[in-house]
């Protein structure tokens, strides 16, 4: 947890060095702390490493996509309960599904604004104990 305690560690992994440059200074401009990866298996040696209060993953990535990513992320107890959003220019229900699937916790459509960036950040970072969405 962050020492000041307003601010979150957060993962941002997406293959587009736009994506995360803009996701990193909108993170940045909310107090956050921010961690970048390029690909599933470099978040996977940060989450280990750093181990972030949040995670946003882009799904469409070379090597390891993100809901492979997300599934290795979640089936570590360590990490299970870090809250997983899944990042993607799709905006299909199958997507959202699979996703949920994979034990993400929501899905934000690229391209994505700072609001809604920092919404997500307010919801679901912090201890991981966000409520869990309801299974109806």
């Amino acid at each position: 947890m962050s020492a000041n305690g307003s601010g979150f560690k957060v993962l941002v992994i997406d293959d587009s060095n736009t994506i995360r440059r803009s996701a990193e200074i909108f993170l940045k401009q909310g107090g956050h702390e921010v961690l970048l990866a390029e690909d599933g298996y470099d978040a996977l040696s940060k989450v280990n490493d750093h181990q972030p209060q949040l995670i946003f993953c882009d799904i469409l990535m070379p090597r390891l996509d993100g809901y492979q990513t997300c599934a290795i992320i979640k089936r570590n107890a360590q990490f299970s309960h870090v809250p997983v959003v899944m990042l993607s220019s799709r905006d299909g229900v199958f997507d959202k599904a699979r996703g949920r699937m994979v034990g993400s916790q929501d899905y934000l459509t690229k391209p994505f604004t700072k609001d809604q960036l920092l919404q997500a950040v307010r919801q679901f970072g912090g201890d991981g104990t966000a409520p869990a969405p309801s299974a109806t």
